[in-house]
C-alpha cells in the first residue's frame, strides 16, 4: 500500500511566527518532523504557503509544495499536496497529515494509524491518548472525543465529555485527549476537504465534526505519548532543551 506524510507547515502562526523554520539543535524544526515521517511512513512531502519554507525544505534535501495562502485548515493543504503528487507521477492510496509542530514525533504512533488501513472498513483514522491524573480536562485547547464500543469517533469537543454524573464510573468511559494526527484513504481526504463547513464545526472550532457530520466514520487509535507540540516560545525553548543528543534518534 503507498503511504504518503504530508507536512503542513504554515510561516504565519499566530504565537510563534515562521515556527517551521525556528532552530532546535541546529536544524529547522520543519527538518526533525520531515526526516522522522519519511522514517516512518518512506515518503513525505511539506505543504506550505511561504516560500522560505520550501527554500529551507530544499535545501536540507526534502520535498516541498508551494501551496496556497486561503487554506481555512492543514486539511485542505494536505488535500491541495495530494493534487500536486499526482501531477508529478505519485499516487498514494494513504495520505498522513503529520503535525509540522512535533518535532519529536514517534514514527510508531505514525506506524500504527497506516496499520488500522488493513481493515477495509476505516477511510480516517486519528490518534488519542487517555488523559493523565491531574491533567486539565477543562482546557478548552484540548479537543476531547468519545470513542464507541468499536474505537471509533463518536464525539469531539472542546468540553470536558463525557459529562461524568456519577464519577466513580470514569474507570469504564475513560476521558481521551485528541492528536491532531490523520491519515486518511486518498478518495476519502479529496471527498472531505470539498465538504462544506458544519454548524457543529463552528460552533466547536474543530474540523474534524465536519467529517463526522457528514456520516465519516473515524478510526482512533490509542496510544500512550503525543510527544512535545510546539505552539509558544516556551515549548520552544522546552524543545530545544530536549534536542540534546536527540537528533534522528
Amino acid at each position: 500500500m503507498r503511504v504518503v506524510g504530508v507536512i503542513p507547515a504554515r510561516y504565519a502562526s499566530t504565537r510563534l511566527p515562521g515556527k517551521p523554520l525556528e532552530l532546535i539543535g541546529g536544524h529547522p524544526m520543519v527538518e526533525w518532523v520531515y526526516r522522522r515521517a519519511v522514517a516512518a511512513l518512506g515518503y513525505a512531502i511539506v505543504a506550505t504557503d511561504d516560500e522560505r519554507i520550501v527554500t529551507a525544505v530544499e535545501a536540507f534535501g526534502g520535498r516541498a509544495v508551494l501551496t496556497s495562502q486561503a487554506h481555512r485548515s492543514g486539511t485542505d493543504r494536505v488535500a491541495e499536496a495530494l493534487v500536486h503528487l499526482r501531477q508529478v507521477g505519485v499516487s498514494p492510496e494513504l495520505v498522513v497529515n503529520v503535525q509540522g509542530d512535533e518535532p519529536f514525533l514517534d514514527g510508531d504512533n505514525l506506524r500504527r494509524l497506516v496499520l488500522e488501513f488493513d481493515d477495509e472498513r476505516v477511510r480516517i483514522a486519528t490518534l488519542v491518548r487517555p488523559f493523565g491524573q491531574g491533567e486539565d480536562v477543562q482546557n478548552p485547547s484540548w479537543p476531547k472525543v468519545v470513542l464507541d464500543q468499536e474505537g471509533d469517533a463518536l464525539l469531539f469537543s472542546r468540553s470536558a465529555i463525557p459529562y461524568a454524573q456519577n464519577e466513580a464510573l470514569l474507570p469504564d468511559c475513560p476521558r481521551y485527549k485528541h492528536i491532531g494526527v490523520y491519515a486518511f484513504r486518498a478518495n476519502v481526504l479529496q471527498e472531505v476537504s470539498r465538504l462544506s463547513p458544519t454548524p457543529l464545526e463552528q460552533l466547536e472550532g474543530l474540523e474534524q465534526l465536519r467529517w463526522l457530520e457528514n456520516g465519516y466514520r473515524m478510526r482512533a487509535v490509542q496510544v500512550e505519548d503525543e510527544g512535545l507540540s510546539v505552539d509558544t516560545p516556551a515549548d520552544l525553548a522546552r524543545a530545544r532543551e530536549l534536542a540534546e543528543g536527540r537528533w534522528l534518534d
